[in-house]
């Protein structure tokens, strides 16, 4: 219930992203079989379903030391955590849609530098992602990534061009 806000928020938010889709089971109604052990951890139980995942899921891993339904109860964390689980961002390189004023300015001072530079940024962000560092920057770490995939994939388009 803590979270409800916040998920409800983010559903919005991702409606038009075809990368993610949202269910909510009342376990006390659906029955659900398989590895997925509702409740283990406590209440409420949240998975994630994704092509590396498959049928079976994964356990939401907590970010901070907070229980979790307050962590999940505040938007910046559900939207953070829905992002990483699918894999997917809110802020759109192209148009610029979604992007926080931070992410903005990561794109345009990206957007100066070439191919090769982007990829060496992603190559150094694929060498920090398994260290230890305080969730924000784990954050912004993996917003700079998302952001540096789309700029490979889209060629480097700026937000208001016809660039594509």
């Amino acid at each position: 219930r803590k979270q409800a806000p916040a998920w409800n928020a983010v559903t919005r938010a991702f409606a038009g992203n075809e990368k993610v889709a949202f269910g909510d089971v009342n376990l006390s109604e659906d029955q659900i079989r398989g590895n997925h052990e509702p409740g283990s951890g406590g209440w409420p139980t949240i998975r994630y379903f994704n092509s590396d995942t498959g049928i079976e899921g994964a356990s939401y891993e907590k970010k901070s030391d907070k229980a979790m339904c307050d962590e999940l109860g505040e938007e910046e964390m559900m939207t953070a955590y829905v992002e990483e689980a699918g894999n997917t961002s809110l802020c759109d390189v192209v148009d610029g849609s979604g992007c926080d004023e931070r992410e903005m300015g990561y794109i345009v001072k990206m957007k100066a530098k070439t191919e090769a530079d982007w990829r060496a940024q992603m190559e150094r962000i694929a060498k920090m992602e398994g260290g230890s560092m305080k969730s924000e920057l784990k954050q912004w770490m993996m917003k700079r990534k998302k952001i540096l995939k789309q700029l490979v994939a889209a060629g480097g388009a700026s937000p208001g061009s016809d660039e594509m």
